[in-house]
């Protein structure tokens, strides 16, 4: 083997970000010796070496991304050259915005290929492009085809100039990015919003694991709001498990991993797996398989806000989650807040949870949504 080059990542997952190297050219390896850190749609990937020899070349930079069958290293003194040519091109991620196969929280049926076009630009525009500072990423171009014309070119220095260069997005926030597009363009979205008493809650209460265990009640009294719906092919699929999709908030971006049975779990068995979750999306060692299957998907952004010292704020109260397909519904907590209500026609101080269910209208009705929402309130009540 001469080159050896990025092998299949599993998943669907069709590309890779470089994210560290741990060889140079000229080094001599052994066969496993971790050579190089990429990063899938949502976890970090060690690529160990096939073989032993000597590193001759490494094709790509940190921040390039390298597809499915394209070359990693060249080894110098391979005994068996068995790879011919080199297969495809490595392309910055400066200079492509190819979609990935990986959808944020979706079922492993949903995987998409949507892959975009290149840039169309000559050698001459790219190296005006080059002179000015100017990268070929995000510009729409205005010639004939959708070509890169040199007035595109001057027409983004001149914004360079005034507000700076643009930052491409990558890893997660990239992936998030396409998601949400997605989600935007083939889901017909309403959203019904209401409020949960819960002045008997203790002052401690776990309340993650109380809106998951909600739901698994709310998905038993209104089953269609737990499922998969195939807008192509008009059919949805009713699930009898509820896994669901919990929304982690990282500096990375959005990570959904899934918390699955949690019809089937105690709290303290759910708090334990939540928490497991969470450490490895920290950690990026999250695997892709932990975060595909979602039956229903939770925002629980309520509980997102710092003020200084720590010291909790407040914000936030409703809002429109976006809805990921194959997905019909998520769920958004806001922070609870003390409201004066009335009880037994007298004003009373109490806790109440804001609380925010956006459906699918294309395969769920207002009265299944509101029935849905009317058990999810009638459990955390309870």
């Amino acid at each position: 083997m001469r080159f050896f080059k990025l092998p299949d990542l599993g998943e669907g997952l069709q590309e890779a970000e470089i994210v560290e190297w741990h060889i140079n050219p000229g080094d001599t390896v052994k066969v496993d010796q971790l050579l190089v850190s990429v990063e899938t749609a949502k976890a970090i990937v060690e690529v160990p070496s096939p073989q032993a020899g000597t590193i001759s070349h490494c094709f790509g930079d940190v921040g390039d991304l390298i597809h499915i069958g394209e070359p990693l290293v060249e080894f110098d003194n391979a005994e068996n050259d068995d790879s011919g040519t080199v297969v495809g091109k490595i392309e910055s991620a400066k200079e492509t915005s190819s979609a990935d196969d990986f959808i944020i929280g979706a079922a492993p049926s949903s995987l998409q290929s949507a892959q975009q076009s290149h840039p169309q630009v000559t050698p001459a525009i790219r190296q005006l492009a080059t002179r000015l500072g100017v990268k070929l990423d995000g510009i729409r171009g205005t010639g004939q085809q959708g070509q890169i014309t040199a007035a595109d070119i001057e027409t983004a220095q001149q914004q360079n100039d005034r507000l700076g260069q643009s930052e491409p997005l990558r890893g997660t926030r990239r992936t998030m990015a396409k998601s949400m597009t997605i989600a935007h363009e083939q889901v017909a979205a309403v959203t019904l919003c209401d409020d949960a008493d819960v002045e008997h809650w203790p002052e401690k209460s776990d309340i993650t694991i109380r809106l998951c265990k909600a739901i698994a009640h709310a998905a038993q009294a209104e089953p269609g709001l737990n499922a998969w719906f195939d807008g192509q092919q008009l059919s949805r699929r009713l699930l009898d498990h509820v896994d669901i999709g919990i929304a982690v908030d990282t500096p990375d971006g959005l990570f959904v991993p899934v918390l699955r049975n949690i019809h089937k779990r105690n709290d303290s068995d759910l708090r334990e797996g939540l928490d497991r979750l969470r450490q490895d999306v920290k950690q990026r060692t999250i695997p892709p398989k932990e975060m595909q299957g979602a039956t229903i998907t939770l925002s629980n952004f309520g509980t997102l806000h710092k003020g200084s010292n720590s010291t909790p704020v407040m914000a936030g109260r409703y809002a429109s989650p976006m809805i990921v397909p194959p997905m019909v519904a998520i769920i958004g907590a806001g922070a609870i807040r003390k409201e004066a209500v009335v009880v037994n026609d007298e004003i009373c101080i109490h806790r109440r949870l804001p609380l925010s269910l956006s459906f699918d209208h294309r395969c769920i009705t207002g009265g299944e949504a509101a029935r849905f929402l009317a058990a999810l309130i009638a459990h955390l009540q309870d």
